[in-house]
């Protein structure tokens, strides 16, 4: 059975089950019910990798299908997964999941709004499992695309600008990026033969240097648009900020890790001698973005805008991570992206909580909630730790395999900038103790504070499934991290092939 493309084919179908809904109550229940049979395909897909693999199923790739869709120019519906594949499934599962539940009170357009969210859930889905690069950028697309509709009308402050500053910049990455695929695609058969999109026929051949050296820039970039690489980071924030709880979380705790994603399937490990020649370029910026981020968030005062800032740098170690080429480091960044999208989704539905019962956002104008919300406010304490790496969360196991990792190479300029990004840990700590005693703690600064209510039961689920993955990873990496470490190693045999 194709069990990959019902990742695809369950969200559409619940999209034209909420089209036929007769009411907002129905809505909400079609979209629960869609993304919760999603998460239990996640997990079967889990175990039924770990069963493939015990069996001794070596493959590159799992589950494979491919029917051809393009002839003439060699276009597949090609899908596969490899680890790697299967934790970014799982990873958007949950969060999508937790993101209906999250906007279970949405009154204006119920219906239209669950259908884009659903849909851009379809495109990060068909993404991961996509094998073939054409089949890949539209995905891409599919994913990318609603976001403009979800913060220009159900978005809040300068939702417009946000939205339209957020669209142009991505559609520059993905021209940029269809050039660099299309780059890639004409190169894929230097000794003569059929030209393929497909990523491991093409992995199996070494494409000119030349065209490498032209190419790499334009894919690695064109994801690392989406991935908030430094200078193109500017649209993440206004973006965060304005758009509506679910998409937020969506946005930064799934939407970003195409990027990261992108950034070594496609970039690192079609074109590795290029990866070698230029990654010191792409280093150094994500380096700035790392500790950037870090000391933008710091002068934040609005709390959606110190957690787009604290994405730029999270997201920013997971770029630095993959230039770092080397099996310790890649492991690493997967981790990152992995408890990044988690604790990030956990930030945002926090936020919005917050922010729909005090009608503020401005953490000097909060104070003492912890007295009156002891739930949202012992939640957000562990969201801010597991955001500060604290060993039994997921944010230590990835940020100290990526550092570790990193240290591995011995030259000054490694040493340097993995200095550099190790920095930002201590920044990170000041910003997130800095908000939790702010916004929890002290007294109450306003009478209306005093009767807020407390979380009710479909905030508490959608808080829960998260805290308990990130809770999960932190005290049991060792299965994610060996069925990562598993998938990486066709990737890290490429690049070492080129070492200089």
């Amino acid at each position: 059975m194709d069990i990959l493309s019902l990742f695809v084919i369950i969200p559409v179908l619940t999209v034209l089950a909420i089209i036929i809904s007769r009411n907002a109550k129905n809505t909400r229940v079609i979209s629960a019910i869609g993304m919760g049979i999603q998460l239990l395909m996640a997990a079967y897909l889990i175990f039924a990798y770990f069963a493939q693999r015990n069996a001794g199923n070596n493959a590159e790739m799992l589950f494979q299908v491919d029917y051809v869709w393009f002839a003439s120019l060699n276009i597949h519906y090609a899908v596969g997964v490899d680890g790697i594949s299967v934790a970014m499934i799982a990873l958007t599962s949950v969060v999508v999941f937790a993101g209906i539940f999250a906007s279970w009170q949405v009154e204006f357009l119920p219906k239209e709004f669950f259908i884009s969210l659903i849909l851009l859930s379809s495109g990060v889905f068909g993404f991961f499992i996509s094998l073939d690069l054409f089949t890949m950028f539209l995905f891409y697309e599919v994913a990318v695309l609603p976001m403009y509709l979800l913060i220009g009308i159900w978005g809040s402050g300068p939702r417009e600008y946000a939205a339209m500053k957020l669209t142009l910049m991505l559609m520059g990455g993905s021209a940029l990026l269809l050039v660099g695929l299309l780059g890639i695609y004409t190169n894929s058969a230097p000794n003569g033969g059929v030209l393929t999109f497909n990523i491991l026929e093409i992995s199996k051949v070494s494409i000119p240097i030349a065209a490498q050296r032209m190419f790499f820039p334009m894919t690695f970039i064109g994801f690392g648009i989406l991935g908030a690489l430094f200078p193109f980071h500017t649209w993440s924030p206004d973006g965060h900020a304005s758009a509506p709880t679910a998409v937020s979380m969506l946005h930064a705790g799934v939407l970003m890790k195409l990027g990261g994603y992108g950034a070594f399937r496609v970039a690192m490990f079609l074109l590795p001698q290029a990866a070698h020649e230029l990654s010191w370029i792409f280093i150094i910026l994500t380096s700035i973005s790392v500790v950037y981020g870090a000391f933008g968030a710091i002068v934040q005062k609005d709390l959606k805008y110190i957690n787009a800032y604290s994405s730029v740098s999270h997201c920013g170690l997971v770029l630095f991570a993959v230039l770092m080429m080397n099996k310790t480091a890649m492991d690493g960044a997967i981790l990152q992206m992995i408890s990044h999208g988690l604790m990030t989704a956990l930030f945002f539905a926090l936020i919005g909580m917050i922010y729909g019962r005090t009608h503020t956002r401005m953490i000097n104008e909060m104070g003492g909630l912890m007295k009156v919300m002891p739930f949202l406010g012992v939640c957000y304490v562990i969201a801010g730790l597991a955001s500060l790496g604290l060993p039994g969360l997921s944010g230590f196991v990835a940020e100290m395999t990526i550092f570790v990792g990193a240290f591995q190479h011995v030259d000054i300029f490694h040493r340097v900038v993995t200095i550099t990004a190790v920095s930002s840990i201590v920044i990170t700590a000041v910003y997130i103790l800095r908000v939790v005693g702010a916004l929890l703690f002290g007294p109450i600064t306003n009478d209306h504070f005093l009767h807020l209510d407390e979380a009710k039961w479909f905030e508490k689920l959608s808080t829960v499934t998260l805290i308990l993955a990130i809770a999960g990873i932190g005290l049991a990496p060792l299965w994610l991290s060996n069925m990562i470490g598993d998938s990486l190693a066709p990737i890290i045999s490429r690049l070492t092939l080129f070492i200089p």
